[in-house]
């Protein structure tokens, strides 16, 4: 009979976040697979856990993952944990859940402290609906194309960030996005736990004389659904009425439906689109 792979959430700084069912379980299986063991150790043996471990990360995810998968179809039970917060989230994590369900193994979350959900409660910000991008890609290409994606997501972003990057962050989303209001979330749980709510505008200036420090997470509102009516509206009043109409009449419309559907995109009435092609 094959083990159970128990996905395992660990404090993101405040080691009083580590549940007691986390810490039963980790005790219990026969493997603890950690992103970096040498990090992990610290928090093991705080809490007296001895189990054995083994090191599962960004470069050895799928190789590894087959070792874990064989393992838990021996009867192994095997715990995952990052070094901080919940696995699978921005995470290789994903991985290893991925052949276990297409193995047939067990899989079960043991929830606790996530940095992305922290943050947007935190935030100020609105909460429900949101989307979580993690970390943008390093290729240019791809992160073009994810910026493009978040200039028009109406729901509120969440974005994870190391100091290093922090400016050049937020300078590409300012320059991609514009002005939106943001909050800036850093070591979060921890003794210096910072929350700055801001604009992406004064953020850049705030971090011309501040260096950042500690790992960050942004919270960024999303384009407000009125904003994105209003460009929707000057992209067809740029285009000429007739262009405008015939769009609509392709896709099948009649010609009194398609006029109705041009006044309303436009923001006038039936009877003035009627008069238009009246005069023409």
């Amino acid at each position: 009979m094959a083990g159970i792979l128990y996905l395992c959430a660990t404090p993101i700084g405040n080691l009083g976040d580590m549940t007691p069912r986390v810490v039963e379980t980790l005790r219990t299986v026969d493997l603890i697979a950690a992103e970096d063991t040498r990090n992990s150790i610290k928090l093991l043996n705080h809490f007296e856990i001895r189990t054995s471990m083994t090191s599962y990360h960004e470069y050895n995810k799928v190789e590894k993952a087959d070792y874990l998968t064989e393992q838990l179809l021996q009867g192994k039970n095997v715990a995952l944990i990052t070094d901080a917060g919940t696995p699978a989230i921005s995470d290789p994590g994903e991985v290893l859940v991925r052949k276990c369900m297409q193995a047939g193994i067990t899989v079960t979350s043991l929830p606790g402290a996530a940095a992305c959900i922290t943050a947007l409660t935190l935030s100020g910000l609105g909460t429900r609906r949101f989307c979580f991008e993690g970390f943008l890609p390093a290729d240019k290409k791809e992160k073009a194309e994810i910026l493009e994606e978040l200039r028009e997501e109406s729901r509120t972003i969440i974005l994870y960030e190391a100091p290093h990057r922090l400016k050049k962050t937020l300078k590409e989303l300012y320059d991609s996005a514009g002005n939106r209001r943001v909050t800036l979330c850093r070591e979060l749980t921890k003794k210096f736990e910072t929350i700055l709510p801001t604009t992406l505008e004064d953020a850049l200036i705030y971090y011309e004389k501040e260096e950042p420090r500690g790992e960050y997470v942004i919270v960024m509102e999303g384009k407000s659904r009125r904003e994105k009516k209003e460009e929707e509206k000057m992209s067809w009043l740029e285009m000429p009425v007739e262009e405008h109409m015939t769009c609509y009449e392709k896709e099948g419309m009649d010609r009194k439906s398609a006029m109705k559907q041009v006044a309303k995109d436009r923001g006038i009435t039936k009877r003035e689109i009627y008069q238009y092609f009246l005069n023409k």
